[in-house]
This record gives C-alpha cells, structure tokens and sequence, in this order.
C-alpha cells in the first residue's frame, strides 16, 4: 500500500462503478486521490463481486449443463480475476491510493479509517468527498429468518458448495426471477413467494403472462399473494417456510434452502454520515439533487446509495454527471439522462425500455402496437429457443419508439438497438427498413414493425 497522506484534493469512499472511474479519471487530470474499501474481497464494487458478473457467470453455465459445483468454481475464479485486475488498474496510477479500512465521518472534511491490516485508525481530509458505498441485501422484520439456519441472501448463497436440493425463494422481483430460473436449469426444485397479488405487475398483462408461462414450464411454483409470516427449521434440517395466500388461509411450504430477495437497503452503517450534516430519504438513501451533490456542497454520491436506478451501468452514468460538472460538459445533471433499458437474465432474457403500452394509454398517447412471437423469427429457431414475444409501442402522431418489452433470446442485446431509436428520436421505419445481418435476432424488428400500419 502507498504511504498515506493527511490530506488528499479527493476521497472516493466504495470501490463501485462510478467511484473507480471517477477516481481514475481525476488521477489523470493530475489530482491526487484515495480510494476507501472496507474488504479486500469487494475491490471493483459490488457487480464485479456479488452481483451482475458471478450471477450472469452462473446463469451462463447453467445453461451450458456445467455442473453446479464446477459452475462455483468458475465464478470464482472469474469473480477473484476481475478484482485483481480493479485493484491493480487503480494501484498502478502513481497519484491514486487505495486504502483497505472502515471509513466514518468526523466532520464534512474529514474522516477517520480504521485500517484493516493493522487496526490502527487514521484520520485524513479532502476537499470533496464522493460517497460510493452501494446497497446491501434487506431482510425484512419476518419471524426465524435471521436465526433460521439454511436461510441465504443472494451474495451468501452464491457461496455455497451445494446445490440446494429444494429452493425457496421469497420475493417476485428481478433477483428473486433470476435465481429462480438459475437454480431450476441446475436441476433445484423452486417455489417463488411473490408478496404482491399479481406477477410482475408493472408489465402489460400479455408480457408478464408470457414469462409466467415460460418459468411455469420449468417447474418453477410461483405463488403470488404470499405474505411471509415465519421461517423455521425441521428437526431433519429442513427449512419451513409459513405464508398466507391471497385468501388468508395460512399455507406452509418445506425446502432445503431458502433464499431472500426482498431488495436491497443502503450501505451507510458505521460511515457517520450524520457528522458531517448529510441528510437521507424516507429509506435511508443518501438525499442529492440532480446533479448528484448532497446538501453538503463539497459531498456527492454515486451509484446506488443515492436511491436512482440500482443499476451499474446508472452508477458511471453518474460518473459522467459529475465529471462534467467538474471540467467542462453537458451531461451535468439527471435531468438529461436520457431513457435506458434493463433486463432480467432468465432464459429467454427480459429487455424493456420507456412506456409500457398501458403506460402509454394513461397518459393520454395515440399508440400503435407491434407484436411478434419469437417462433417467427429463424435465428430463434437456429437457437432452439422460440419462447417469447416482442412487443413494441409506437407514438401514432410522430411514427416515434415509446417503448419496447422484449421477451426472447438475446433480448439484452437487441434492446441497445431500441435505446439508440429511441434516443435519438428516430421514425420507427428507419428500424424497420434497416438492413440488419441474417441470420440475426436484430433482423426481427424487420418483421416486428411491418405488421404496423
């Protein structure tokens, strides 16, 4: 480790996405930086480590057939590859300082470190400070699930050796989805509880009913309307979980694990942010405006800790933000963000981008719908995955995309295509009429927006 200063021009507390590019950044414009983690084990942030990579790692060898336990291994390595190559792309910078400790505020200027390696607590100062911390798994207040053995998060159960011989998973959200698809293809039984009434409520009715479908055909048991009451264990070493369904009849169900995707909650514990006058939200994320500043004018934060998208690819957009702000630009604030897409990674992958069609009908749009199964289209076929459908919303007055759900292969992919359209405000017909590869998913939209009129 370099020797450490007093004081530093910059402090980037969370090795995360926006704050590791941020802090490379302005080591190349010449100002000296130290970069604050609290384990050696989340260099790179939380996707690299516990999240996007080691889940998409595993759902890519599921489907490959790769056994369970050598599908550990491999996210291992790839996971323990990818944190040295973070740590070194820093380390290497001779004006960035990494710094392996517990960071907590003493005042708006200063914090005090608590050093991992040698327990001993340093106290340095910046003139600004970039609070990069992230989120962490929530468990919600549910009797026996923090004493209940067998009960995991999704960072904890990627950990494990063993394939659980029968899942549960609490919470219908995209991570609950995920892992639901990933351990059914490794050969586990699951049921999902979903607490709401209705599957994947804020998609159109044929969307949601296509991915319950698929997951159903899976032997996958969603149960929606689940209201968890308590978690316990057998005396065989079981895991029993109590719910009542949407009728109040209380139901319990038995599994050899359980795990639980209930969100996620901000990861401010023991950083003191209440010395240095910082303000958070109803949830406990850290309150910014638009330009990511705190209301402590030399104090911003990134990423997922200040309560936007949880996203990472949100988080160096973030980066961006601020980097303009800093030296010169014009992405200065949230304000010009303009619409991004997300996918879950089950199989087929879900993409969605803007308006969902009942979106668009309650705020008063004249729409056009495209549809298209993805059966139709060869390179699905070539795949041999035809499961899905293709759905896309057209403004009726300017021919303009407002949104795109796309339920197939490779849909992750496809939706960048949409975002591009949609950003640069193009007529739906130049996406039709492009000329695309063949055999590609891509020359689907060929098809997809022909069938508008």
């Amino acid at each position: 480790m370099k020797e450490l200063k007093g004081h530093y021009q910059n402090i980037v507390i969370g090795f995360g996405k926006g704050g590791k590019t941020l802090a490379a950044y302005l080591a190349n414009r010449g100002q000296d930086v130290a970069v604050i983690e609290k384990s050696e084990m989340m260099y790179g942030g939380t996707c690299i480590n516990v999240a996007c990579i080691p889940t998409k790692s595993l759902i890519t060898n599921a489907e490959k057939g790769i056994p369970y336990s050598d599908a550990i291994d491999l996210k291992n390595e790839l996971t323990s590859f990818l944190r040295q190559k973070n740590y070194d792309n820093l380390d290497k910078l001779p004006s960035v300082t990494i710094i392996t400790g517990k960071a907590k505020f003493v005042s708006k200027h200063e914090i005090g470190i608590a050093l991992n390696q040698t327990n001993e607590e340093v106290q340095v100062s910046a003139d600004r400070f970039f609070i990069n911390t992230g989120t962490e798994p929530f468990i919600p207040d549910i009797e026996g699930i923090v004493t209940a053995k067998n009960v995991f998060t999704s960072t904890s159960l990627m950990d494990e050796a063993g394939l659980p011989e029968r899942l549960i998973i609490i919470g219908g959200g995209f991570i609950g989805l995920e892992f639901a698809d990933m351990y059914a293809k490794f050969g586990s039984t699951v049921t999902l509880l979903d607490g709401g009434p209705t599957f994947l409520p804020r998609e159109d009715a044929d969307i949601a009913e296509a991915i319950h479908k698929v997951m159903s055909e899976k032997n996958i048991n969603i149960i929606t309307g689940a209201k968890v009451k308590s978690v316990r264990n057998t005396k065989n070493g079981g895991v029993v979980v109590a719910f009542k369904n949407t009728g109040g009849t209380e139901k319990e169900i038995e599994g050899s694990a359980v795990l639980v995707a209930t969100g996620r909650k901000p990861n401010l514990d023991g950083l003191n942010v209440q010395a240095a006058g910082l303000k958070t939200n109803a949830k406990g994320f850290l309150e910014v405006d638009d330009q990511l500043k705190t209301n402590v004018k030399n104090i911003w934060a990134i990423g997922d800790i200040n309560g936007g998208p949880q996203f990472t690819y949100i988080s160096l957009d973030d980066y961006r933000i601020i980097r303009d702000q800093l030296f010169g630009g014009n992405h200065t604030s949230r304000a010009t963000r303009k619409d991004f897409a997300s996918s879950i990674f089950i199989t087929p992958a879900y993409s969605h981008i803007g308006l969902r069609e009942k979106d668009a009908v309650a705020r008063g749009y004249r729409i056009k719908i495209a549809k298209l199964s993805a059966a139709a289209i060869p390179r699905a076929r070539i795949l041999n995955n035809t499961e899905g459908l293709l759905k896309c919303v057209v403004d009726a007055h300017t021919n303009r995309i407002l949104g795109c759900s796309l339920f197939c292969v490779e849909a992750s992919e496809m939706i960048n295509t949409i975002q591009v359209a949609m950003n640069a405000g193009l007529d739906y017909r130049i996406i039709r009429d492009t000329i695309f590869t063949h055999p590609s998913m891509n020359e689907a939209f060929n098809d997809l927006f022909t069938s508008l009129r």
